[in-house]
């Protein structure tokens, strides 16, 4: 049976992969004080559009019904749960969180239907957080062996400038996600795009050196968020096409970069709920595994029972107690070896009766073909 198009299976050593790069990055979440949540794939489907139903995201939820005939959608991303998560927590809440979301979009060889995400995010938050954030970024995505590149940009700078360049109220928005989509389709097109819009003029000005855009009064949250992250040694660059898609960020935005990948690696910014100023930033699994530097630290035993089962499985018991990864095998040696070799497991534990007689057990190790002995 086929998968269905845009969803993976994983196994063997691509699940291990992926398990190590999720626990580099809860690590270092929990070290700079975020906590773990856990919220339903499934919600209502109201909920999940919100007051953003414009956003490219949104429009791509999965939606489904129940047997109470209630609507109902997938969740695309983690924040806008947050709305209920905030409820009567203590300020500042710091969480992450880490699971599956869904978006019913066209696929690519790195865009799923489903896919695993990372978040941080501050609930009753400043300036001075988002520079952590970015920190934690940056130290995160160097345990991976990642280079990367973090730019940065102000959402109430941008709009300064839409306002400056007299662009229609209404069409803010759609003004922003244009400029949203240069990676994606090109500055040419874009401009068509914005031209219907009267704001053609704005790709032009966004071309400036930094220097252009510290006239404007929204500039200096950009300069107080790069001093900020000069205290972590972190290093960000502003970018003034930076924008992100949802319309909920009102503040600083940012996109990290890989030398190796057009696509972001991760993404996030500013934004309010209830009031409540918040940032945060999300990782991508399937970007990062393609990108990712890790070494596995798992190391797994062969045991082959030769007609000595018993004495095998309390042998592996003993050793599992010890910390010992062991796969117990009983049949031939021939299948057994062969398995071993299929899994590149590098040591081989054997348990027959010239081993019982001794109370000992033979170890092979595969690479060199030596034999060792254990005790019983």
């Amino acid at each position: 049976m086929e998968l269905v198009k845009g969803f993976k299976e994983y196994t063997g050593e691509e699940a291990d992969r992926r398990q190590r790069v999720k626990g580099i990055l809860a690590e270092t979440f929990k070290r700079y004080g975020f906590e773990l949540a856990e919220t339903p794939i499934l919600e209502y489907e109201e909920f999940v559009r919100g007051l953003n139903a414009g956003d490219e995201a949104v429009s791509d939820v999965f939606k489904l019904r129940d047997k109470g005939k209630r609507n109902l959608a997938l969740r695309y991303e983690f924040t806008f749960q947050l709305k209920r998560l905030m409820k009567n927590k203590k300020l500042p809440y710091k969480r992450y969180q880490i699971g599956e979301v869904f978006r019913d979009e066209p696929t690519s060889s790195t865009r799923f239907r489903q896919f695993t995400q990372c978040d941080v995010d501050v609930i009753g938050s400043t300036i001075k957080d988002e520079a952590e954030i970015l920190a934690l970024t940056n130290e995160a995505l160097n345990k991976l062996g990642i280079n990367s590149v973090i730019l940065i940009n102000n959402r109430k700078l941008l709009n300064e400038i839409l306002d400056e360049q007299k662009i229609k109220e209404d069409d803010k928005e759609q003004v922003l996600r244009e400029i949203d989509k240069i990676d994606k389709l090109g500055e040419r097109e874009v401009k068509i795009n914005l031209k219907k819009l009267k704001a053609d003029n704005l790709l032009s000005i966004l071309k400036n050196s930094e220097d252009y855009f510290k006239k404007y009064d929204s500039y200096k949250e950009i300069e107080e968020l790069k001093e900020y992250c000069s205290y972590y040694n972190v290093k960000v660059f502003f970018s003034p096409t930076i924008v992100r898609g949802l319309s909920y960020y009102n503040g600083s935005v940012f996109e990290v970069k890989a030398e190796k990948m057009k696509e972001t690696i991760a993404a996030g910014g500013s934004y309010k709920f209830d009031n409540v100023q918040c940032t945060g930033i999300s990782f991508g699994i399937e970007r990062l595994l393609l990108l990712a530097n890790v070494k596995l630290e798992k190391k797994e035993i062969l045991m082959i029972s030769l007609g000595k089962d018993k004495e095998a499985i309390k042998l592996a018991q003993r050793l599992r107690s010890k910390g010992k990864n062991i796969i117990l095998f009983f049949g031939k040696p021939t299948k057994a070896l062969d398995f071993a070799n299929s899994k590149k497991i590098n040591e081989v534990i054997f348990v027959g009766k010239e081993e019982v007689d001794k109370g000992k057990y033979k170890i092979r190790d595969m690479k060199t073909g030596k034999e060792s002995w254990g005790k019983m």
